[in-house]
This record gives C-alpha cells, sequence and structure tokens, in this order.
C-alpha cells in the first residue's frame, strides 16, 4: 500500500494538492471521484465529498487531511526533508500569505467568477476579502518585493500561493499584474508543478474523449 490514498478530480482544487505531493516525493495512490457517484470510501473518510482529500496511511492509524491549504502543509511537516517548511524568520510569512490565499483570495476569485460584488461598507465589512480592488493591491504588494512568498527561498506556502495566482490568470479572474505572471511563471518553472500538471492534463484530456 501506498503511504497516501489521494481523492481528487482533474477538475477541481486537487491539482494543488497533487502539486504538493509531488513537491515532497509523496508515495500516493489515486482514487479519482466522479461527481454523480462519489465512492463509501471518500464519504466515509470525508462526508462532505469533497476533494482533494487524502488519507495518510500513517504507522499509527490513517489520517484524513481535507482542504487544500492544510493537505498542502501537512505535507510539508510530514516530509521534512524536502526542505519546503518555514525557518523562524519566515514562519509569519508562511501562514500570513498562505491563509490570505485560502480566505480572502478564494472567496474574492470565486466571488468575481460568480458574478458577486460587495455593494458598498457594510458588504464589504461582512466579505472575507473586503474589496476586489484593496485584495488586488495588498497580493501585488506582496509579489511585487520579493521572489518567493518567504523570501528568496521556495516554501510550501508557494505551492498554495501559486496555486491561486495560476487560478486567477488562468480564468481571467486576476489582472495580469507583472508581479502576479512573473511569479506564475516561476512556479510553473518547478519540476514537480510540471509533472503534477501533466498527470492532471493527461486525465483531463482523457475525460473529454468519454
Amino acid at each position: 500500500m501506498a503511504d497516501y490514498t489521494f481523492y481528487t478530480n482533474p477538475m477541481s482544487r486537487g491539482q494543488i494538492a497533487r502539486w504538493a505531493l509531488h513537491e515532497v516525493e509523496a508515495d500516493y495512490d489515486q482514487s479519482l471521484v466522479d461527481w454523480a457517484a462519489k465512492s463509501p470510501d471518500l464519504l466515509t473518510a470525508n462526508a462532505m465529498g469533497k476533494v482533494p482529500t487524502l488519507v495518510h496511511h500513517a504507522e499509527s492509524g490513517d489520517r484524513v487531511v481535507t482542504e487544500a491549504a492544510a493537505v498542502c502543509l501537512y505535507l510539508a511537516e510530514m516530509h521534512p526533508e524536502a526542505e519546503l517548511l518555514p525557518s523562524d524568520l519566515e514562519i509569519a510569512d508562511y501562514y500570513r500569505w498562505t491563509f490570505f490565499c485560502a480566505g480572502p483570495v478564494d472567496q474574492a476569485l470565486t466571488a468575481k467568477a460568480l458574478g458577486f460584488e460587495p455593494n458598498g461598507p457594510r458588504q464589504e465589512a461582512m466579505a472575507s476579502f473586503g474589496s476586489f480592488e484593496r485584495l488586488i493591491a495588498t497580493l501585488d504588494g506582496c509579489l511585487a518585493e520579493r521572489c518567493w512568498i518567504c523570501g528568496d527561498r521556495f516554501t510550501m506556502a508557494d505551492v498554495y500561493v501559486g496555486s491561486s495566482i495560476d487560478w486567477g490568470l488562468n480564468f481571467g479572474l486576476l489582472p495580469p499584474n507583472e508581479s502576479f505572471v512573473a511569479y506564475a511563471e516561476r512556479c510553473q518553472a518547478r519540476r514537480a508543478y510540471k509533472e503534477a500538471k501533466a498527470i492532471d492534463g493527461a486525465l483531463i484530456a482523457e475525460q473529454g474523449k468519454s
């Protein structure tokens, strides 16, 4: 048995988790999820039936991790040899920007895709991202001044943040700011990114034939 069972669909946030799995060179089996007929095994692991869902077959027993950001950070912890964890000086940026993308950025891009925009200060106060303009300015300010999220060194935070930027640019939800495009290109040049995207791309192509 592989160390991990990875429940995913190539047309989902499972792409983020697959990239993380390849960054740590994890031994995993994939279980492809059919949206219309979710397997009992997936629903036992995650009653939400959502992907990605990762089951770690640890010596102490199976551990279930859901939510793409949590999967990324968990894998970094389980595989310290990959050197994707933050140092003491990097840890604040590591957590800040990972969860900024998991919360405000994800909500903002989803809202934009669905055609929703907060109407006035009251709704902006209720939305985690406030206004789209402030969110873009904040994200641009971060990426314009550094190579990677924690500075000069790639960490697991870049898998999640990089996926958010990549997705936003590909679907026209983020403006093609120079800082966004340059950062996405640095992420896309990584071997693990290319490996993971090749697998999901092939699966998407296969689904298109059926």
